[in-house]
């Protein structure tokens, strides 16, 4: 049953929006606000740029995150042991070298944080907006515009954006059954346009989903709403997003536990007793361990993010974009662990990592046209309230806790940091058009990133300040045409990404060591490339390097005997050498062929010290990093009946430092077909359509370093491992009245 939105959320959300919206009435209305223009491989940027569209999204199973279906651009890598990609846990992303936690992501120019699951600045895409609402991605491979809002992105930068409400008063209904018992309720009304020309949507969604091994479910709940009024040609936007996300956690592997429990194995959820049994070392299915299999683990997040954008013409040569933004977060990270028991019965307990997030921000930018020149310039502010705490609560024989539910009372509590975040990022720019055919762009940004951790339980925990701040990071590029179907682009960037909470994982003596010394890592990104097109073919091939400096690792800072601790150090440099090429070809009035082929060679160039050991991974592939990848795609669309089969060529990918193993490469299929039809009935669209994922039903390892990454591993027995879903199919119908 759907849970309706707290009623202060609700109460907020109709505060923001209308507020705007007495302003504004009577005002003229004009839709034509010009847009930045859509193709699918950047034509015209000067640096390499590629849109995943609406339709893309929409012929994949309705909840699929968006990151799973960029997966398909080349350069991109993603992984998730469940079938739409979205269970955060195992969501894994990578692009020319670079992980997910060194990427940017932002919704309608929002940033949403680093992707890591344990967000202290952000959330996941998945909970910001639901998949019906996106309207195209842009990913940005090599390095991301100067105005995005990020201090993460070394490598490249993927920004997603929300469709705009209707012109016409609609209502859109949608519903996906599916293989586990999924189903996913979508209703969505567009007002159309209102007496003050404004216009306004709102939508909600209920999923719910049991896991495919193991039991349990995924469920999720959310709401969105949007308002858009134009006036002249300034448009004014804004948006409320809630979201409730209820995970169960599949269990973490290793090679060893899958040859001796099978691909099928899991946690013992909800049967308690084999639990304590497990607990107290008896073992009936295989186990020979208590690290095999724990009661459950969970995942649980509710959040409201809202914004509001003023893209102002202010002349016929100056424009003034500004967006304001509150983001704010809680949750609850549970695992029962038999590694502390609980006080009185000696039962597993309950181990938790909370969170509490409150965030506000402004962009504002100015973009200045003169002659051949577009002056660009702006900036970012964010405070960021973060609390964040380890806790202990305790179970019983007879009631080992829901893991849907929040726990109270705890019997233990190892830390409780509080964070105080200040991000202040500027930058200006200027694009160039020297002739016809050649533009350059030039610019700088300059972020500096304040965050101040305070241990509230008096352990021995540091409390203190770290700042990442560069005064220069500068970015040019130059894009040649030449002829109507080739031009030639090329680039260099330089990035920082700010180190944040990791520091404070540490001891007081641990944190007084590396503060002060401590660098963020850094990136320079040389790129270039070709893209075509004519009446068949639309491609790009881009070629790179990437130096990066002052990698970040947790390691020893002396000699275990001595009980050194473990801190955040800078252990060396990285370098990244590639190829990235695309190939749409439509052959036929109603058929295209997509292909992507990407090679990559991301190196450590230094070894390191780990307290007294030396860590020998000089030449070694960067963990987690896919050599090769292909991916192909053959769609049929005659705007009644449409079709896509998708594969999905990967490497193996190391999850050991020194290479010694890894996930084998694999082929994974997928298949997706339907129809649509219009004035239907009362029904203004009908559309149904049918979606397959892994086709062949393959048994894969999917996401790898869910456990962090060893060193060396030759037996096979570091649990850091997720397994990829089975083959699942999902049917989903939806109308529009």
């Amino acid at each position: 049953m759907f849970r309706p939105v707290p009623f202060k959320y609700a109460a907020l959300a109709a505060a923001i929006i209308g507020a705007f919206v007495p302003t504004l009435a009577g005002a003229e209305v004009n839709a034509a606000v010009e847009t930045e223009a859509i193709n699918v491989f950047g034509r015209g940027q000067t640096r390499q740029v590629t849109t995943v569209t609406r339709e893309d999204i929409q012929q994949a199973a309705p909840g699929t995150s968006p990151l799973k279906v960029m997966d398909k651009v080349p350069g991109v890598h993603f992984e998730s042991a469940d079938a739409y990609g979205a269970y955060e846990w195992s969501t894994s992303i990578s692009v020319r070298g670079f992980g997910s936690g060194q990427l940017g992501y932002t919704l309608d120019d929002i940033p949403l944080g680093d992707l890591s699951y344990g967000n202290h600045n952000g959330l996941h895409i998945s909970r910001a907006i639901s998949s019906e609402n996106i309207g195209r991605v842009q990913i940005s491979q090599g390095t991301g515009a100067l105005d995005t809002a990020s201090t993460s992105n070394l490598g490249g930068t993927f920004q997603f954006y929300s469709v705009d409400p209707a012109d016409t008063f609609g209502v859109t209904a949608g519903q996906t059954l599916g293989s586990d018992s999924a189903r996913r309720t979508f209703v969505k009304l567009d007002t159309g346009s209102l007496a003050n020309g404004g216009k306004f949507n709102i939508s909600v969604m209920d999923q719910n989903s049991e896991k495919w091994t193991g039991e349990g479910e995924h469920r999720n709940q959310q709401v969105n709403a949007k308002y858009v009024q134009f006036f002249g040609e300034t448009k004014l936007s804004a948006f409320v997003n809630w979201s409730d996300r209820k995970e169960i956690d599949y269990q973490d592997m290793s090679k060893e536990m899958i040859s001796r429990l099978g691909y099928d194995w899991d946690n013992y959820y909800p049967n308690w007793n084999k639990a304590v049994n497990s607990a107290k070392g008896i073992w009936t299915s295989g186990e020979t361990s208590v690290w095999d299999a724990y009661y459950s683990a969970s995942g649980l997040r509710e959040d409201l993010l809202m914004g509001a954008t003023l893209d102002a013409k202010m002349s016929d040569n100056l424009r003034w974009k500004t967006t304001v933004y509150n983001h704010t977060d809680k949750g609850v990270g549970t695992w029962w662990t038999p590694a502390v028991v609980s006080p009185v019965t000696g039962t597993p307990s309950v181990r938790t990592t909370e969170y509490d997030m409150d965030r506000s921000g402004l962009l504002s930018s100015l973009t200045y046209a003169m002659g051949n020149h577009k002056i660009n310039g702006g900036f970012w502010y964010e405070e960021d309230d973060f609390n964040q705490a380890r806790r202990y609560y305790a179970t019983s024989l007879t009631d080992g806790r829901s893991p849907y539910d929040t726990p109270s009372d705890p019997f233990r509590t190892d830390w409780n940091f509080d964070y105080k975040e200040k991000t202040l990022q500027w930058y200006a720019q200027d694009t160039f058009a020297v002739s016809p055919a050649l533009t350059l762009n030039a610019g700088f940004k300059s972020p500096k990133v304040e965050v101040t951790g305070t241990e509230k339980t008096g352990a021995d925990r540091p409390s203190g300040t770290i700042t990442s701040e560069k005064s220069f990071l500068p970015q040019l590029g130059l894009v040649y045409k030449y002829d109507g179907n080739n031009e030639l682009f090329a680039g260099i960037a330089e990035n920082m990404r700010a180190i944040y909470t990791q520091p404070f994982g540490t001891t007081k003596a641990g944190f007084d060591a590396i503060k002060g010394n401590l660098k963020p890592e850094t990136s320079t990104t040389y790129e270039a490339g070709w893209r075509f097109r004519n009446n068949q073919f639309e491609g790009v091939l881009s070629l790179y390097h990437v130096a990066f400096k002052d990698r970040l690792l947790t390691i020893s800072s002396g000699p275990a005997i001595i009980s050194s601790p473990s801190i955040l150090a800078n252990v060396g440099d990285v370098e990244s050498n590639g190829l990235d090429a695309g190939i749409s070809w439509k052959f036929a009035p109603r058929l295209t062929w997509f292909n992507s082929i990407s090679i990559n060679s991301t190196e450590y160039k230094e070894d390191y010290m780990d307290g007294t050991t030396l860590r020998a991974v000089s030449g070694k592939q960067v963990v987690g990093i896919p050599k090769e990848m292909f991916k192909t795609e053959l769609a049929y669309d005659d705007k009644t009946w449409f079709a896509r089969l998708g594969g999905d060529y990967t490497s193996e990918r190391f999850y050991t430092y020194t290479n010694d193993n890894s996930a084998g490469a694999r082929w994974l299929w997928s298949l997706g077909a339907g129809y649509r039809t219009r004035n239907v009935s009362f029904l203004k669209e009908l559309s149904a359509q049918v979606n397959v994922t892994n086709l062949l039903d393959k048994e894969y390892i999917s996401t790898v370093g869910t456990g962090g990454y060893a060193y060396s591993d030759p037996d096979g027995t570091a649990q850091t491992l997720m397994l990829g879903a089975p083959r699942q199919v999902f049917l989903s119908v939806t109308g529009k009245f």
